[in-house]
């Protein structure tokens, strides 16, 4: 229990001065991103907004990976909109509720490790295409609706005004690291872009035309639902798969940011934590979230490492929500968008374009897979499920095809078959056909010393490849098998020629994450 209630580590060399201007730039990215997302959803843009408070406030104190931000998500909108046309929000806010509870239970069951199962071919997969979605995103700056309703794109002067004060922003986060680091280069963008607009007066989007972002302190309140067998029957298939994308995304953000700064983060931990905010989310007017790799690395690479950016962000987010509204919905969208053009170029995996001839084809085709399955449906627990799928597949059918046994026949008269690659349900067949029952002496012995037998399939392949030399009226050993396949295999005492010193013993994975 001591590192669930040990939230703060405070042997860490914190700098502070980082960590609160990285906070406060992420607070500022954070409004547009929680408004779009929604209104995506179907709803008022201040549920986006406490959404986005209460995960970031939550899980920037109980977390596993300091540094990570959480709140309101496309990949979570994107789930609920569905059910707010047919039930409405409060339904939202008790899906959320059951949404957490789930996440709080894979946490508690330490289901966080598998997440390290995920292949580096669907990491990549899943960085570029988000890299590509978050970019997409941005286009929507370059459109105006008209009176109809319709979207057309800018033209003439507003166009080149809009791509002029992107283009600059893009070019201060660019430019100021290689004057200084002591000034968050996203930050300084922000304000200088927005100086210069509300300075000379130009006319340009703003955050106040997407939607106001005034309110106050977020209201505690019971979801005004019937609490019967009907209501959990409608919520729990939508709670599942927020749970499920929820924790996925939060997880592959968690493993990105250890490889950024060569540090490991806690993945059931942070699942525990992203299961409490939800559900504290439910309770006040919040749509619910989990982490956000744009703005995780936007507050990494303005060099925040502790908790305490996290709860800047958090914090300062209500406070322009409750006092400096008027002020943040002056802040041009240009200067927004510029900071969410470099996050995705910052995002994109650039190393793994240079690899693709040199990587196996289908780890190629892994990449492919993943990236485009998040870019045109925008479901990134689908595109992490089939990338898995695909490298899970492929790997089976490669071990299938390495098994392979090398035959002798002692002075003794014993046949012996050393086994070489793992026994499982793709290379059965293959293995089944390695033995020659009638023409074998009357002695046999089948060495696995270099082989692991590592499914069912591979223990019922065993007791197949007994019984047909028994029938035979011939004596088989099996040596060197792990205890857990000799415990599964039926009549072992009979046919297994145990060396208890020598035979292995497997541990695929451990809870310490």
């Amino acid at each position: 229990m001591k590192a669930y209630i040990q939230l703060f580590n405070f042997k860490q060399k914190v700098d502070y001065k980082t960590e609160v201007l990285s906070g406060l730039t992420v607070a500022l990215a954070l409004i547009p991103e929680a408004v779009a997302f929604s209104l995506i959803a179907g709803l008022s843009p201040l549920i986006g907004l406490y959404a986005a408070f209460v995960m970031g406030f939550v899980t920037s104190i109980l977390g596993g990976r300091p540094g990570m931000i959480s709140g309101a998500t496309g990949a979570v909108a994107v789930v609920i909109a569905s059910l707010v046309k047919s039930h409405g929000q409060e339904y939202v806010f008790a899906t959320v509720i059951l949404a957490g509870i789930l996440q709080m239970t894979a946490g508690l069951l330490r289901l966080g490790k598998f997440i390290r199962l995920v292949p580096q071919s669907v990491m990549y997969g899943f960085v570029n295409g988000l890299a590509i979605v978050i970019f997409m995103a941005q286009l929507a700056q370059f459109k105006t609706t008209d009176g109809t309703g319709v979207e057309h794109w800018l033209t003439g002067d507003k166009l080149y005004l809009m791509l002029g004060l992107v283009l600059l922003t893009m070019l201060i986060i660019w430019g100021l690291p290689k004057i200084t680091k002591a000034f968050p280069a996203s930050l300084a963008a922000i304000i200088v872009v927005s100086s210069i607009v509300i300075g000379v007066g130009i006319d340009t989007k703003t955050v106040g035309d997407i939607a106001s972002v005034k309110g106050g302190f977020p209201p505690f309140h019971l979801p005004d639902v019937p609490f019967d067998l009907e209501m959990l029957k409608v919520i729990f298939p939508y709670a599942l798969v927020v749970a499920g994308v929820g924790l996925i995304e939060s997880l592959l953000t968690l493993n990105l940011i250890d490889e950024i700064t060569s540090t490991r983060g806690r993945g059931n931990k942070e699942s525990i934590a992203q299961g409490l905010a939800n559900m504290t989310s439910g309770f006040f007017f919040g749509m619910g979230g989990c982490a956000m790799i744009g703005q995780s690395l936007i507050n990494i690479s303005s060099g925040a490492r502790a908790r305490l950016s996290g709860i800047v962000a958090s914090v300062m987010l209500l406070v322009f929500i409750m006092f400096g509204a008027e002020l943040i919905e002056r802040l041009p969208m240009a200067a927004l968008t510029g900071v969410m053009v470099m996050v995705s170029i910052g995002t994109f995996e650039w190393a793994s374009l240079r690899t693709f001839g040199k990587m196996p084809l289908h780890d190629v085709l892994v990449i492919a897979v993943v990236a485009l399955v998040t870019v045109f449906l925008h479901n990134l627990a689908l595109a992490v499920l089939i990338g898995v799928i695909i490298a899970a597949l492929v790997f089976a059918w490669e071990n299938a095809k390495r098994i392979r046994a090398r035959k002798y026949t002692d002075d003794d008269g014993i046949k012996h078959y050393e086994i070489f690659g793992p026994l499982f349900f793709g290379s059965v067949s293959a293995f089944s056909e390695k033995f020659d029952v009638q023409q074998d002496p009357a002695e046999v012995i089948i060495d696995f010393r270099e082989s692991r037998v590592a499914d069912m399939s591979g223990i019922e392949a065993l007791n197949k490849i007994t019984e047909r030399y028994h029938k035979a009226g011939k004596k088989i050993h099996l040596r060197h098998l792990s205890a857990d396949c000799r415990k599964l295999l039926k009549d072992a005492e009979d046919i297994i020629d145990v060396n208890i010193i020598e035979d292995p013993a497997y541990i695929v994975a451990t809870d310490k994450v």
